[in-house]
């Protein structure tokens, strides 16, 4: 039985390894410091290696599997909410604060699925925004505002 390379697989990883790439070499003009105490390039630095490390899989799937996937349509709406959801964080996360800005970016992208229910929804967002909570504010302790100036804190 003959297999077929699937060169769409093969050009979405080479695509992620240059994106790693260009991650580890943006990294590698900042301090990494330790592993315990790691520096403004650490994050961006093993970013950059696990994309790249899954572009590399993907090649090799993509040229010794080789069998090409048909996908369904595209879920515009997720697309278009999940964007809509990340230029909010970013443009706001200063001024609302973390918290708010949290919990809203987590309901937005937990609504973009047409099989979430609204209550489902809330209770995931409220897990999600008390999880990165502990975890950048408490934990990494990120310098930002819980509430930020533009809710009159």
């Amino acid at each position: 039985m003959e297999r077929r390379r699937s060169l769409p697989d093969v050009l979405a990883g080479g695509i992620f390894i240059l994106i790693g790439g260009a991650f580890v070499a943006g990294a590698l003009g900042y301090e990494l410091g330790t592993p315990l105490r790691m520096g403004p390039g650490a994050f961006p630095l093993l970013v950059g290696l696990i994309v790249a490390g899954l572009g590399l899989a993907i090649v090799v799937k993509g040229l010794v599997a080789g069998e090409v996937i048909a996908f369904g349509p595209v879920p515009w709406r997720a697309v278009a909410v999940i964007t809509v959801a990340v230029l909010f964080f970013g443009f706001t996360v200063r001024g609302l604060g973390f918290v708010p800005t949290s919990a809203v970016t987590a309901l937005l992208t937990t609504l973009a699925s047409t099989r979430v229910r609204p209550l489902m929804a809330v209770a995931v967002a409220a897990g999600l925004t008390a999880a990165s909570t502990l975890i950048f504010v408490v934990g990494l302790q990120l310098r930002i505002p819980l509430v930020g100036p533009w809710l009159g804190f």
